[in-house]
């Protein structure tokens, strides 16, 4: 979920995860030189939130002085690549992770273009599903300061209105969504008009029946020894499909958008929505006496064997031929601090990257955060695809399935073709 996610889901995903909702537009400070040794030059997409974090790296710096631009995702992935071939770009810049889009990771290491941050004290303190998709060919590119997750978040009041708990198994989910209809109250909100939007249940399903039983599967991808159709994808896809076929949605997804699905899930119309944990904030501002709490999305009837998507968001990476190498990586190491990267997450409504900052997890993320520190999560699939041709063959595959104009299998091989052309 790289940069599908609209700006109107917090100031900072995509994600993706979050990654553009971060890109309310263009906004720039004084972007002069920044060539001195006081003067640091920086490109970010993180509008509404690295403000903050400038303004406490410069208090705890005197006489350092951070010259930035803020501008949305689309915008700035069109730029960077050129700035980073012609030598204009600044000393530190937003940096995806992963694959698939002109800022990631691996598109701007391949290159040369990125200072390997292996060296920097808190490169081998990342999870390992973090550390993958900072990482190219086994060295830290990217600084990842947080991470957001994919699962159901439910409405309490509403939950206790219908007297439902969360399941924790498959079966349980099932029953869940049964009785919720029964109560003529759906479970979960789903808001497949925007396209973006379809992936969500499949990656909370994915992550488990995929991931759960082979958590190398994306390295077998990579080599062509596995498949989507000739794998627990199809597992997955049949379940997806088996909620919707149970009840577990409103009706007519397909003529749901986001916003639409936010309101029947801050309103109680539904029990909940499968959704990132970005979500929470929104639904708190259509509802301010709501509680809104994420639970991970059960695929199988073992709860230990469950697992949760978590992505990593955007971070930084340094110049590879800045002339400014000590104030880029004070700049980068401030990031990944307790103090830098709480900020974030306060501003984003996400987690941090590194455990043990002392940040005071919001009550409603707090199965999210015990997932992250017993690590288990795996990335977004999509991040670690070849390009996003993939991600949006699903995306359009999946709304043909909701509308019965295409099959799973189909979806699937389209899917790996789009893949093995992408490799």
């Amino acid at each position: 979920m790289k940069t599908r996610i609209p700006t109107a889901v917090l100031a900072g995903v995509t994600a993706t995860a979050f990654l553009a909702a971060c890109a309310g537009g263009t906004k720039a400070q004084d972007s002069g030189g920044g060539s001195g040794s006081k003067t640091l030059t920086l490109a970010s997409i993180d509008q509404g939130s690295v403000e903050d974090v400038v303004k406490a790296f410069e208090k705890a710096n005197p006489g350092i002085k951070v010259r930035y631009t803020t501008s949305g995702a689309d915008q700035y992935q069109q730029q960077v690549r050129t700035q980073l071939a012609s030598g204009t770009a600044p000393d530190v810049m937003s940096v995806w992770p992963g694959d698939g889009n002109p800022g990631a990771t691996h598109v701007l290491a391949k290159p040369g273009y990125l200072r390997d941050l292996s060296d920097q004290p808190w490169a081998a303190k990342m999870p390992e599903a973090i550390r993958t998709v900072a990482q190219y060919e086994g060295k830290t590119y990217t600084a990842i300061f947080g991470q957001n997750g994919i699962g159901a978040v439910y409405n309490q009041q509403a939950m206790d209105k219908a007297g439902l708990t969360p399941p924790d198994t498959w079966s349980e989910l099932l029953d869940f969504c049964k009785a919720a209809k029964a109560k003529g109250t759906p479970a979960f909100a789903l808001g497949n008009q925007d396209n973006w939007v379809t992936q969500l249940v499949q990656y909370a399903l994915v992550a488990t029946t995929v991931y759960g039983p082979d958590r190398d599967f994306d390295k077998k991808m990579q080599a062509g020894q596995a498949t989507f159709a000739k794998s627990p994808w199809t597992t997955a896809l049949d379940k997806y499909l088996t909620m919707e076929k149970t009840g577990c949605f409103q009706q007519n997804p397909l003529g749901t958008n986001y916003e639409a699905s936010q309101q029947l899930a801050a309103s109680g119309k539904t029990l909940g929505i499968v959704q990132g944990n970005w979500v929470i904030a929104l639904l708190k501002g259509k509802n301010p006496k709501g509680t809104f709490t994420f639970k991970a999305l059960p695929a199988t009837d073992d709860p230990s064997a469950t697992l949760i998507p978590a992505a990593a968001g955007a971070g930084y990476g340094v110049n590879a031929k800045t002339k400014n190498e000590k104030l880029a990586l004070k700049f980068v190491n401030f990031v990944m601090s307790p103090e830098g990267m709480n900020l974030f997450a306060k501003k984003q409504g996400s987690l941090p990257s590194l455990p043990d900052t002392g940040y005071a997890v919001d009550p409603s993320l707090t199965e999210l955060a015990t997932f992250v520190k017993a690590n288990r999560t795996v990335p977004f699939m999509d991040q670690l695809w070849p390009d996003a041709k993939v991600q949006q063959t699903m995306l359009s595959g999946l709304q043909e399935i909701f509308s019965d104009q295409s099959t799973p299998g189909k979806v699937l091989k389209e899917m790996d073709a789009d893949y093995r052309a992408g490799s």
